[in-house]
């Protein structure tokens, strides 16, 4: 189990745009092994979100889910191309594992 991280104030958590974001399309990066390029519609718009889950999922397996992304995320290069968010996932001994929703919700629904 992780080391529990600082406590932060409920100001600081409201800083951060969670959202639910539906994958529209997801193929491998073209210079990099372990990440994967995901189209994602936010509800207000679509982005492009490069995440380390090739060793886990195929891209094919990502478009159409519903997942957690930060929203407002300052934008990063990562070999090359932006990522203009981040997707959750959880760790659970050697598995990766990408947040979705239980049921159906929109994109761009806000996560509290």
């Amino acid at each position: 189990m992780s080391e529990a991280k600082e406590r932060i104030t409920i100001d600081e958590f409201k800083r951060l745009d969670l959202r639910i974001a539906r994958v529209v399309e997801a193929r491998p990066h073209p210079n990099a092994d372990r990440l994967i390029l995901l189209r994602v519609d936010v509800g207000d718009e679509v982005k492009q979100i490069v995440a380390g889950l090739r060793q886990w999922y195929e891209p094919e397996q990502l478009v159409g889910k519903l997942i957690v992304v930060l929203n407002n995320l300052q934008p990063a290069k990562l070999r090359g191309e932006v990522s203009d968010g981040m997707l959750l996932a959880a760790t659970s001994g050697d598995q990766v594992v990408i947040l979705t929703t239980e049921r159906p919700v929109e994109p761009g629904a806000p996560v509290s």
